[in-house]
């Protein structure tokens, strides 16, 4: 891949990173309930479903999720319907006691932050779509395509994981002192169940 192309690449994955989205939200709530650290397994499962929306768009199949009307808003409702799922959950969750601000409010396994990670951003199916628009501008065909995808998949991702880890993970870092308290953790996880919903609805809704 020329140097000029890898850099319009690296220009739109950081404009596509800094997009709000469930990943931030996800992403924030992750370092304000689990701590800033811990918070790059949230990362790392968004980033294992991005490699599979790309490897599927690489494929094909992504053309055959984007033209079939069925297929489509099956995945987008039960996209939809796993935020709404984890805004409802944040909003009835009970707050604890009072901490030690320098330590996390939970200690929710990594595999579990992995996995939830995994299914926000796996159940969009207008990633796909965004894909099949976004990699074709960066695809030369008349050059070998194994090596352009990897170069891509390996850009979006870095891209991704720094932007998550070092602007939204640190930005929840300021909220930190809400959690100190019980009602400061309600008013967060209120927050942030809100936050699901509506990008939920806007899923949904939106066409």
């Amino acid at each position: 891949m020329q140097l000029s192309l890898w850099l319009a690449l690296a220009g739109a994955g950081v404009l596509i990173s800094f997009t709000p989205g469930a990943g931030a939200i996800n992403t924030m709530n992750n370092s304000l309930t689990s701590g800033f650290r811990r918070s790059i397994w949230g990362i790392l499962g968004q980033q294992a479903a991005l490699i599979v929306h790309i490897i599927v768009v690489a494929l094909g199949v992504g053309v055959l999720v984007a033209g079939s009307p069925v297929l489509f808003n099956v995945i987008r409702y039960a996209g939809a319907a796993y935020l709404v799922y984890l805004g409802i959950r944040l909003i009835l969750q009970k707050p604890g006691s009072q901490r030690d601000p320098t330590m996390p409010v939970t200690r929710e396994p990594a595999r579990s932050m992995f996995r939830r990670g995994f299914w926000v951003n796996l159940l969009n199916p207008k990633a796909l779509v965004f894909f099949l628009a976004f990699m074709p501008q960066f695809i030369r065909p008349e050059q070998p395509l194994l090596p352009q995808y990897l170069v891509l998949t390996v850009t979006v991702v870095l891209i991704d994981v720094v932007v998550m880890w070092f602007f939204f993970a640190v930005a929840a870092k300021s909220f930190q002192r809400f959690t100190n308290t019980a009602r400061g953790q309600l008013i967060l996880n209120r927050t942030f169940g809100v936050l699901f919903v509506t990008v939920a609805l806007l899923l949904a809704l939106v066409h």
